[in-house]
């Protein structure tokens, strides 16, 4: 990848590249020595003490680079290096006063399964999210300063970078490109880490779940109201006890599981609090040129 950005690249720019090393187990940290000790002005590297994520991998590149602009991209190959300075073209452009610059995958070969659900999880969180979210949106973005001091000032633990790019607002540019396949090796994201990566990002965006709960014991609070009512009332001109015990069973199970669901859901967000609350750092640094 270094060779195809320092490619692209021309005479007018002289860009910084800094690698971040997210507890890998390969020899990723070996070339990032070898590349930082042939080029110590140009290439440098943060290396993890563990993997701590994408996300903490986001947090720590932005916290160090310091440019003018800042492109954020995988090592994948999949993103085009060549689009760069049509990138910074755009964004110094005084005419058209952006301050982002996003890619967009206009065909990409993705297992059908994974793309229903990434297309569902977006109409989902757009309903429920104030901020909207712009659907196949890659991570590969140039940024200005003003916009990259804008992340920086968000301070959770909990983070879900494409929600935080759109809730900072700013104007932004979308270039449209086809997908590649990956330089080496297959996404290591099964379908349940990507589940549980879309319930904390609609967490971390929107409060609809809770107030979900609540709609739902409010109106179970209801319709038993209304369901005692009716039994008073046999019971009183009728005569006669409601038989069913298995009815009842039923009734009782229902209750119970609308509880605990109500409960899982407070608990996700009282969780994400608690980790809040720890004040620990994203990420720890074991290595650093």
């Amino acid at each position: 990848m270094f060779e195809k950005l320092n490619a692209s690249h021309t005479e007018q720019y002289h860009p910084d590249y800094l690698f971040i090393n997210d507890g890998s187990a390969d020899k990723t940290l070996d070339v990032m020595r070898k590349l930082n000790a042939a080029h110590p002005d140009e290439v440098h590297y943060i290396s993890f003490s563990r993997n701590f994520g994408k996300e903490s991998a986001f947090a720590a590149g932005l916290a160090n680079a310091h440019g003018d602009y800042v492109a954020v991209m995988d090592v994948d190959l999949q993103d085009p290096p060549e689009l760069l300075l049509q990138m910074v073209d755009i964004l110094e452009d005084p005419d058209q006063d952006y301050d982002v610059v996003g890619c967009v995958q206009t065909s990409r070969k993705q297992n059908p399964i994974r793309a229903f659900l990434s297309a569902s999880f977006y109409k989902i969180i757009n309903k429920m999210s104030k901020v909207q979210m712009k659907q196949n949106v890659r991570d590969y973005r140039l940024m200005s300063r003003k916009y990259v001091d804008a992340i920086l000032q968000l301070p959770e633990y909990n983070r879900f970078s494409k929600g935080l790019f759109s809730w900072v607002g700013f104007k932004t540019k979308y270039l449209e490109y086809e997908g590649v396949p990956r330089a080496a090796g297959e996404t290591s994201w099964s379908l349940i880490q990507l589940f549980e990566y879309s319930m904390e990002a609609i967490v971390d965006f929107s409060d609809v779940p809770l107030k979900m709960a609540t709609f739902v014991g409010g109106l179970t609070f209801v319709l038993s109201i209304i369901g005692l009512f009716f039994v008073v009332i046999r019971a009183l001109f009728f005569g006669g006890s409601v038989n069913g015990w298995a009815s009842m069973v039923s009734i009782i199970l229902f209750l119970s599981g609308v509880q605990l669901f109500s409960l899982g859901i407070l608990g996700t967000y009282v969780g994400k609090i608690y980790l809040e609350t720890k004040h620990r750092p994203k990420f720890v640094i074991a290595e650093k040129r």
